[in-house]
């Protein structure tokens, strides 16, 4: 949903506080943060952010509790791309369930909007981030060298994509993998969504 500084700033704060060596913000251009008001500082800031980038606040229906945050980006109605970007992962969200819908109905909703390219970018030297993004069906396009300077240090750029013609084989391998029936009584899959994926694209 939506992210709502009023609503979701003291759910993620706390979820952010489970990452005490803020680990999670290593290629972020921001945080870790000294304390609470310079987090508020920043989460008011994208709250208020209407366009580009557009914030989300990513909650998990089982405890209704928020777990992160992400944004779509260079948003390009005229070339027909859109970009998601901006995660931030608590410790309570990463490799959840719940972590691969949000980018599913994320995904899902661009190109229902008539998006023809959904970018994935992300520092070169994150492997977990990198992994994500090819577990997720996105096709590795290149490294974009000295792409920028964040936090002090050069970062060449990691370029991921899918392409409208791509998702309709991607869609059917999500909704096969959030099936309940993929899941045994301890919630571990059955299946998993790499090997979904291989076989519907291959089908």
């Amino acid at each position: 949903m939506p992210l709502s500084f009023a609503e979701h700033a003291d759910a993620l704060y706390e979820a952010y506080s489970a990452d005490a060596e803020g680990r999670l913000w290593t290629y972020l251009p921001y945080g870790p943060f000294a304390d609470r008001p310079a987090f508020d500082a920043w989460l008011q800031a994208s709250a208020a952010s209407q366009g580009d980038p557009l914030f989300f606040t990513i909650i998990d229906h089982a405890t209704q509790r928020p777990g992160g945050v992400c944004s779509y980006l260079r948003i390009t109605p005229a070339a027909g791309s859109i970009e998601i970007g901006h995660l931030a992962y608590a410790p309570r969200l990463q490799r959840t369930t719940a972590a691969t819908e949000a980018m599913f109905l994320l995904m899902r909703h661009a190109f229902e909007l008539g998006y023809r390219r959904y970018e994935w970018k992300c520092n070169a030297l994150n492997a977990p981030s990198r992994y994500a993004a090819e577990r997720l069906g996105f096709q590795f396009e290149g490294i974009f060298r000295q792409a920028a300077v964040v936090k002090g240090r050069n970062r060449d750029t990691a370029w991921y994509s899918i392409i409208d013609q791509e998702w309709p084989a991607l869609h059917r391998a999500f909704i096969q993998w959030l099936s309940p029936a993929n899941f045994d009584a301890d919630g571990r899959q059955r299946r998993s969504l790499t090997a979904l994926r291989d076989e519907t694209v291959a089908g």
